[in-house]
């Protein structure tokens, strides 16, 4: 079996479309060589800045013959039905068969096709492949109507068998396939031939190119934490630059200089956000004082002077950026120190939505919203509420207008430097977490009130004016807001009633809607940690609901419990119960819930049960209400013997009525204390 080849060489590919590019290469080829009748073993694609590669191993040398039947439409249709399957299937219509069916008589098309040779299956997938590549954005050049990321300049498709390489025959928008390629554009720009991909990528290598971005990634990993540790730093983590940078360079070379004096000052994020958005530089940072002292750029070239010139010239551009930062980072304190009051003004010209205000508006409701949360999280109420006052107005400064990934961060820094307390400058950072499901949540009272605040004051304002997240659509990130409601409260098993707040800013309906938006968030979230829908949603019957730290204990003690026998034991203790009385409500047309009296007991299975409920009752009662809900459902199960034993000995729908109404009644007794646990109809099974 033969193996493929293949590379498209072009001008330079942007970094952030190559690792898909490579994907929908192998995408694209393998399931249209699949579709015409090929199999295959193995497929790997990589990318480079220049070149997309694509090697299959096991390619079969040709298809099956293949026969297909086509169901058409019936012999009397009208003949724009008939035309339209002819047109589909490319035969005429003496080629059609008829054949007999119940509802008439039926045309059938019977489509044969001969087995292909893979050279032929190969040029006809891979101009489809190229013509109708799913880049973000494409270009023509020259006279020709081909489009490609970039200039197209060669294409390497080679079928390679024990006998040796073959070219396939393939041409496109005037670019004829070849068994060559180019290496580095500087280095080793003339053409070579290549047998086999092994081959290709040893002489890729040897034309100083390496094909495997992780391998460049890797590398310039390694060589930039050597040039960092040789000065006493360490290369701060970010391996989403280091895959651009990979992205960039297919020889990466790597050079390390200095941060300067004059700009050391500058906050670590400052001088890390300036050079890896304008520079796409690595920092290099001091272990001892966590400052940024040195920048690692990388190069695509070796240069003949070791990379002075190359690292000379990044230093005058890295000058001028950081000059920039420098002048935000001291106009920005200025206004700091003298009160923010400029920024506060900002503000109130800064349209929020216009439906809900402008920033100011929302500023001013966070502080109210924070203030009331504040009890609730353990915050002192009037630092809650100036941090609320302040966590937003780093969004009017210099810094944040120019890097807005630093919002939060910098707000930190602008109230350290007007000396307000340091748990109101730590809100302004922390205020923004968590932003994912997997952020570090925050634990400072004030912080987690302003975070709360911060969230829910989007919640309850867009469900205001019907703006609620629609299918895929969720343009105010509501259910990020949504999540961040859970985990902060979760994570800090913080107990907080939310309808209260919901209601006091909604009409009660809605205030239920967005309770249950929470509610569906809560569920992915529990879901995500294995616990089981029918458990969620049978502790959501329960009162309380609102409190999402008690929902959340009690699921995961339910889902805890009903993993053993005495859960399992449960859930049938209830059921079997909750069975029978439904049968008899149902006849009988009322509801059994009280009047069980011990006096009316017959069997002594049944004196039995009236003893165990009056000894375990109130054992459950007391765990309930101190919401140790593992020691309740222990409680319950212990139950389950004198059950099993009245339902052998009694039979529950005697012909005596008042016998009979009892025995009902003390079968609901047993239903409402296991309904006071969770509600367990819900639980499938």
């Amino acid at each position: 079996m033969p193996d493929l080849l293949i590379e498209l060489l072009s001008e330079e590919i942007p970094a952030r479309m190559q690792e898909r590019a490579a994907e929908d290469l192998r995408r694209l080829m393998t399931d249209g060589l699949v579709e015409a009748g090929l199999t295959y073993s193995h497929a790997q694609a990589h990318a480079t800045p220049r070149r997309l590669t694509l090697a299959i191993e096991g390619l079969t040398e040709r298809s099956r013959p293949m026969r297909e039947e086509r169901k058409g439409p019936r012999t009397d249709a009208p003949p724009q039905a008939i035309e339209g399957f002819l047109r589909a299937t490319g035969l005429t219509l003496d080629r059609l068969e008829r054949r007999a069916e119940k509802k008439g008589e039926v045309y059938f098309a019977v489509i044969e096709r001969p087995g292909r040779e893979a050279a032929e299956i190969v040029a006809e997938v891979l101009g489809r492949t190229i013509r109708d590549f799913p880049w973000p954005k494409s270009m023509r050049w020259g006279t020709g109507s081909l489009r490609w990321v970039r200039p197209l300049q060669s294409i390497l498709c080679l079928l390679v068998r024990d006998s040796g390489p073959e070219v396939v025959p393939f041409e496109i928008g005037g670019l004829v396939a070849a068994n060559t390629t180019r290496g580095h554009r500087f280095h080793a720009p003339q053409g070579f031939s290549v047998t086999s991909f092994e081959d290709y990528e040893a002489r890729l290598r040897r034309a100083h190119v390496l094909l495997r971005a992780g391998e460049r990634m890797e590398r310039i990993r390694h060589d930039a934490t050597t040039l960092a540790f040789a000065r006493g730093l360490e290369i701060v983590d970010d391996d989403g630059l280091l895959r651009e940078i990979a992205g960039l360079v297919e020889w990466p070379v790597v050079l390390m200089g200095a941060i300067e004096d004059e700009f050391l000052s500058l906050p670590p994020e400052v001088l890390r956000t300036s050079m890896k958005e304008h520079q796409k530089f690595l920092s290099a940072r001091n272990p001892a004082t966590g400052r940024i002292e040195g920048f690692v750029t990388v190069a695509n070239i070796e240069a003949p002077d070791g990379g002075a010139t190359i690292l000379e010239g990044n230093r005058r551009v890295l000058r001028a950026r950081l000059s920039d930062a420098r002048f935000f980072w001291e106009n920005d304190l200025r206004v700091a120190r003298a009160g923010m009051q400029e920024w506060k003004e900002g503000l109130r010209h800064v349209t929020f939505h216009n439906r809900l205000g402008s920033q100011w508006d929302r500023v001013e409701r966070l502080c109210v919203l924070s203030r009331e949360i504040a009890p609730h999280v353990g915050a002192d109420p009037d630092l809650a509420a100036q941090a609320a006052e302040v966590a937003k107005l780093d969004l009017r400064s210099a810094m944040v207008g120019e890097f807005p990934e630093l919002q939060g961060l910098m707000g930190r820094y602008y109230a350290e430097a007007a000396g307000l307390p340091p748990e109101v400058a730590a809100a302004a950072a922390d205020h923004y977490s968590p932003l994912g499901p997997s952020d570090d949540v925050p634990a400072a009272p004030v912080s987690v009130a302003v975070a709360l605040a911060d969230r829910i004051d989007m919640l309850t304002g867009f469900w205001a004016i019907d703006e609620k997240p629609t299918g895929s659509k969720d343009p105010f990130a509501l259910r990020r807001a949504a999540l961040g409601v859970v985990r902060l409260l979760t994570a800090n098993g913080l107990r907080m009633a939310l309808q209260p707040l919901f209601g006091a800013r909604l009409p009660q309906p809605v205030a239920a809607d967005l309770l249950a938006f929470l509610h569906d968030r809560l569920k992915v979230h529990l879901r995500e940690r294995g616990i089981r829908h029918d458990v969620i949603d049978a502790c959501l019957a329960m009162p309380g609901a609102d409190d999402l730290t008690l929902l959340v204990r009690r699921a995961e003690a339910l889902a805890a419990f009903l993993k053993t026998d005495d859960g399992t034991n449960l859930v049938q203790l209830y059921k079997r119960t909750a069975n029978i009385l439904t049968q008899a409500e149902e006849r009988d047309g009322v509801e059994y819930s009280f009047g069980a009296d011990a006096r009316f007991a017959e069997a002594a299975e049944e004196h039995a049960l009236f003893a165990a409920l009056d000894a375990e009752e109130p054992a459950i009662r007391a765990a309930m209400a101190r919401e140790d809900f593992a020691t309740a459902m222990a409680a319950l199960t212990r139950l389950r013997g004198p059950i099993d034993a009245f339902f052998e000995a009694v039979q529950v729908n005697a012909d005596n009525a008042m016998i009979r109404r009892n025995r009902l009644n003390l079968l609901s007794r047993i239903r409402m204390l296991c309904l006071s646990v969770a509600d367990l109809s819900r639980i499938e099974g």
